[in-house]
């Protein structure tokens, strides 16, 4: 309990809030460990009660160690045994028997009380992190939901569905200010140190650190933290400073003042941590303070299966991506109202600590074994209205946010490295990525600025597959007024895109028409098989894949997914990538189906969907190395911005590659009728390019 001394330093942020309920939360885990024992519900329900409060007494457990200090005392094989005590339940073997899986749910309980119990046990074992924070408010908060909803139980015929479904719709009513003011403070609150701490206490070769976080440590995290730490310091300290330079160059290549910025936020898989503590170091240097934030586990800070922010490569893809609409359970208008509410609240009382914000800074892993998810119809799923509402909240948020962290004065970088998932030549391959995030920027510059000079001189460019690829696309290009002194396209070197190669424009969209096809593309974590969009004046008219057998399902896993629940989206920008030597390692290797979307862009032409690349920050002035301005920052909709901002932004952005071996031509075509091939059956024929050829000798 809450009783004794708190020893743990974290645990003196939230002294005040823990103190104000402290006696509500005594109670509660109280009257848990008598529902524990009790036999006073009808069968099925007791048994799923009975299985909810031991877990509850298990994170209470959890709870006193974290107060006592105590979890840096444990043995490895302690720390372990807690960990898999803490995550079995939901582990792909012990799955199929969990409450969590909305199935075995609606099996056992009935589908009606089966989706809503199934919800509630995945929103309580979101008490593990609370309990490693030492944040007893949102611990006694679901504590007492969960007793508010055993007692309708209990009232045996005195309660319907409608009952137990308002008390979970006033819950996330009732607390979603609170929620998502933490949720706001966590991005820019250098203060809120949790990570920091970990990272700067331990001796990162006591891998016991990897427990101390509250997240499922599997082999991929124990294994990549044992990997560098059999690195030398130059080695690792050169991954940190390639990371942080990059973040520092996008500043100075956007002409944004980074002196006037005061943090900047990390995002990272678990495991890498001796890397994170020199950029740790590399950004204080630049007077930047990191903050680290984790992957949200309440459904109301969720999007969808995604994990923005630290977490780990985690337990059971399947247990996400059942559980990413979870939020229909009680979305409607005024719920989007009062988020919104708490939204600008929350960043009203932190606006100073936003304004010094200076943007995020991502490492992305990849290697892990491809998901194709289930789909389970007893899954929560938002109607038409609720996806409505969905993309309305998104539009309205990310104008909130950008009133606070201007677009236009941050900026980002990404890097990404593989995990020993990726299989036996784990080794090299991770040696492979450490040279292709190093290549040399001053040689990708100059191939690439070959290709815009001629991409600048055409009307459109014609982008045609080869083999099985269906690609058969016109992308229209923007009118320069003066070649001279502009450009629509980007020289993109490694800065805030890492690694270096390739050149992007945000096209015209009237007149962009055709059809968009790949064989087998994986995006945000989901793998597609023969995805095939097809465009008519620069927006999505039609879309499929062949994930599964009935083209409904097919159809609604791209609108989910790809579409976010959107019925359309642009074309927001074309590229050409031109790092032969990732493809070149992704075949080597064969792992393809495995590269990050920040590396595979590279490795041929590529689409994304949805806003331009410089969305919400149009107006920045930007220049390529040759000193040509960039003007194609802006298509039919984005321009919207300056008359019905509602209708300018989709607020997402998705690249789809065409691998070189996929592709047949890219062929620039110009008004006096006159045509020039780049890329031809997959190789560079452009004069200027060829040196791009030799990787694939």
């Amino acid at each position: 309990m809450l009783s004794g001394e708190i020893k743990v330093r974290y645990t003196e942020l939230f002294r005040e809030e823990n103190e104000a309920v402290k006696e509500r939360f005594e109670l509660s885990m109280e009257r848990i460990g008598e529902i524990a024992k009790e036999t006073v519900l009808k069968a099925p329900f007791e048994e799923y009660f009975k299985q909810v409060a031991a877990f509850i007494l298990k994170i209470n457990s959890l709870w006193e160690q974290v107060a006592e200090d105590k979890l840096k005392t444990l043995t490895l094989e302690e720390l372990q045994k807690l960990n898999s005590e803490l995550y079995e339940d939901i582990t792909e073997e012990n799955y199929k028997i969990s409450y969590a899986n909305p199935a075995y749910a609606a099996k056992q309980l009935g589908k009606k009380y089966g989706k809503l119990l199934s919800f509630l046990y995945t929103e309580i074992r979101g008490m593990i992190v609370y309990a490693y924070e030492a944040r007893i408010f949102e611990l006694t908060i679901y504590l007492e939901l969960f007793i508010e909803i055993y007692n309708y139980f209990e009232e045996e015929d005195e309660y319907t569905y409608k009952d137990v479904k308002r008390v979970l719709y006033d819950f996330n009513s009732d607390y979603c200010p609170d929620l998502v003011e933490y949720r706001t403070r966590e991005l820019v609150d250098a203060e809120l140190s949790f990570v920091k701490d970990i990272i700067a206490e331990w001796d990162l070769t006591d891998l016991r650190y990897l427990y101390q976080f509250g997240e499922y440590i599997g082999e991929n995290e124990l294994e990549i933290a044992r990997f560098l730490n059999s690195l030398s310091e130059e080695e690792v300290k050169a991954m940190a400073f390639t990371y942080t330079d990059g973040y520092k160059r996008g500043f100075e290549a956007a002409r944004i003042d980074l002196n006037k910025k005061a943090t900047v936020n990390i995002r990272y898989n678990l495991g890498f941590e001796r890397m994170i503590k020199y950029a740790v170091e590399f950004f204080k240097q630049m007077g930047l303070e990191p903050v680290i934030y984790r992957a949200a586990v309440s459904s109301i800070n969720k999007r969808q299966h995604l994990k923005i922010g630290y977490h780990s490569t985690g337990v059971n893809k399947q247990y996400d991506y059942d559980h990413r609409f979870d939020n229909g359970l009680y979305l409607d208008k005024a719920f989007n109202e009062r988020k919104l509410s708490g939204l600008k609240a929350a960043y009203e009382k932190y606006k100073d600590k936003a304004y010094t914000y200076a943007g995020p800074a991502l490492i992305e892993v990849f290697g892990e074994e491809n998901f194709t998810p289930e789909t389970k119809a007893e899954a929560v799923k938002l109607d038409k209205r609720q996806q409505k509402l969905s993309v309305a909240y998104n539009r309205e948020a990310s104008i909130i946010t950008n009133e606070y962290i201007r677009g236009d004065e941050t900026s980002f970088t990404i890097i990404a490295y593989p995990i020993p998932e990726i299989g036996d030549n784990f080794k090299e391959i991770f040696a492979e990525t450490v040279k292709v995030n190093t290549l040399d920027n001053d040689t990708y510059k100059v191939i690439q600025q070959a290709i815009i000079d001629e991409l600048d001189k055409g009307e459109y460019v014609k982008i045609i597959g080869s083999g099985k690829n269906r690609t058969d696309i016109k992308i229209m290009l923007y009118e320069l007024t003066d070649p001279a002194k502009e450009t629509s396209f980007e020289n993109c070197t490694a800065d805030v895109n890492i690694p270096v190669g390739e050149v992007f424009t945000s096209p015209k969209l009237t007149g962009t028409e055709g059809i968009l096809h790949v064989t087998q593309v994986y995006l945000n974590e989901l793998e597609y098989k023969d995805l095939c969009l097809t465009f008519k004046n620069g927006m999505i008219e039609s879309y499929t894949c062949k994930n599964f057998d009935k083209e409904e399902s097919n159809k609604q896993f791209v609108k989910e997914n790809l579409l976010y629940n959107q019925e359309t989206l642009p074309i927001g920008e074309f590229a050409i990538g031109t790092n032969t030597t990732a493809y070149v390692m992704s075949r080597k290797y064969q792992i393809g189906d495995k590269l990050p979307i920040l590396i595979a862009e590279k490795t041929g032409p590529h689409f994304a969907v949805g806003d331009t690349c410089y969305k919400m920050s149009e107006e920045l002035t930007l220049f390529n190395p040759d000193g040509k301005q960039i003007v194609a920052k802006d298509n039919e909709v984005s321009i919207l911005r300056k008359t019905d901002i509602d209708k300018a932004y989709y607020n997402c952005h998705t690249d789809i590659t065409i691998p070189y071996d996929e592709l047949g031509e890219i062929t620039v075509y110009k008004k006096d009728g006159s045509t020039t091939t780049i890329i031809k059956d997959g190789r560079f024929i452009l004069p200027g390019t060829e040196k791009l050829n030799e990787a694939f000798q």
